[in-house]
């Protein structure tokens, strides 16, 4: 392999995309650790925090399949500011919401911009890198998973306990203006797709990409890829302080950290790995240790902290492997000439199926007197059985890549 795998622009480009995806993932993800804090703050119940969450996704996966249309038609770069611009006001919305309403119509603005930027990024990526440097280019994007653990989360939750829950969308809003000077001043057009035109208006454009089989399976492999994440994660941060015995001020801080740590060192490496070892055999590995590891965890009561760190990270490597390598494989899904329509339409798929995932995940779990939460381990089984399912479901789809790849030719879905 050659030292210098990518370009000094195409160094710039990953980066750049792996902080647009920090910020969004840390706004997504700063909620879950602020439910500790939230739901005493504002006196609400974990069905109302699950609605919080929720909403998120449920406008994210709307303005996804709106934007879905259009997303072939632009220059990629040119989508990517207009989704930041907004998805920036959003979070400067919640930043300032005095209320858990307003905290809710502030979710919604944001996810209406917010849940655009994953696909949008996607795209980029693919039109951008070969198949064969993907899972590299996914594992460092990745990092941004980790990175707002390490980094954000912490950081996060310290300032949320000394100046208050809104200062974490505050910081998020400062980097997210940063990040989008950097792109309009250092990032290239991005329209060589546009030199192939469709010859169709936007909605016939969504509904001829919503009607190729081979898309619809990719998309059913999405709704179930998104129900772990989406299910335990609102909920993971009540259930250690309240559940495993994690001190909130002092250890869960902590605890997401280091996580973090180990996850931000690994995910170069699972990038390389699925791309030298094989995108789908990196899924099923990172599968069955998800399988092995959540119903352990979701099912334990106080807990050593070293042992629910140990744990937390076992079950985050399952959890990565499974991201870098399907994010990695389903960017081989689409023709050239549908690839913004794929992913806008892949992202708001995994959205509302999120979305779904969160709102029956605050339905089942309940809080007792004390704070402690109930039917957790309910839903580890449930995302068990869909980690099962989703290793068959991405094997078809691994074959008619690979099926693909060895023709060398492009694949061309079928009507």
């Amino acid at each position: 392999m050659k030292r210098n795998v990518f370009s000094r622009y195409e160094t710039f480009v990953i980066a750049i995309i792996a902080f647009v995806q920090f910020t969004v993932v840390l706004d997504f993800m700063v909620l879950s650790p602020l439910g500790a804090i939230l739901m005493p703050e504002l006196s609400i119940t974990p069905a109302q925090f699950g609605m919080v969450v929720s909403a998120y996704a449920f406008s994210a996966g709307a303005s996804g399949l709106l934007a879905a249309g259009f997303a072939d038609k632009f220059d990629r770069k040119k989508l990517l500011l207009f989704f930041y611009g907004g998805f920036i006001v959003g979070t400067t919305m919640c930043a300032v919401a005095p209320d858990y309403n307003n905290l809710l119509i502030a979710r919604i603005i944001t996810g209406l911009f917010g849940g655009v930027m994953s696909s949008v990024s996607l795209a980029i990526i693919t039109d951008v890198f070969k198949l064969e440097v993907r899972g590299r280019v996914m594992g460092f994007v990745q990092m941004a998973f980790a990175s707002s653990q390490v980094l954000g989360i912490p950081i996060g939750l310290y300032f949320a306990e000394k100046i208050g829950w809104h200062f974490p969308f505050a910081m998020i809003v400062v980097v997210s203006i940063a990040v989008g000077i950097l792109i309009v001043f250092f990032m290239k057009p991005i329209n060589k797709h546009l030199e192939s035109p469709l010859g169709i208006n936007p909605f016939q454009h969504l509904i001829k990409t919503l009607s190729q089989s081979f898309y619809l399976r990719a998309f059913a492999a999405t709704t179930l890829l998104a129900t772990g994440g989406f299910m335990l994660m609102p909920f993971a941060s009540p259930f250690s302080v309240n559940n495993l015995g994690i001190a909130l001020k002092d250890e869960l801080p902590l605890l997401y950290m280091l996580t973090g740590v180990f996850s931000l060192v690994t995910g170069p490496f699972i990038g390389k790995f699925s791309d030298q070892i094989g995108k789908y055999k990196i899924f099923v590995i990172g599968s069955l240790i998800t399988m092995i590891v959540v119903p352990i965890y979701c099912n334990l009561g106080i807990t050593p902290f070293w042992l629910v760190l140990v744990l937390n990270i076992i079950m985050f490597a399952g959890v990565s492997s499974r991201i870098i390598s399907s994010s990695a494989l389903l960017t081989a899904v689409p023709i050239p000439q549908d690839r913004g329509a794929f992913m806008s339409i892949n992202s708001s798929v995994q959205q509302i199926s999120g979305g779904i995932a969160t709102f029956i995940a605050g339905l089942i779990v309940a809080e007792a007197p004390g704070g402690k939460l109930l039917h957790y381990d309910t839903l580890g089984y449930i995302v068990v059985s869909a980690s099962l399912i989703t290793i068959i479901m991405m094997y078809f789809i691994h074959l008619q890549v690979e099926r693909a790849a060895k023709q060398k030719m492009v694949i061309q879905p079928q009507p």
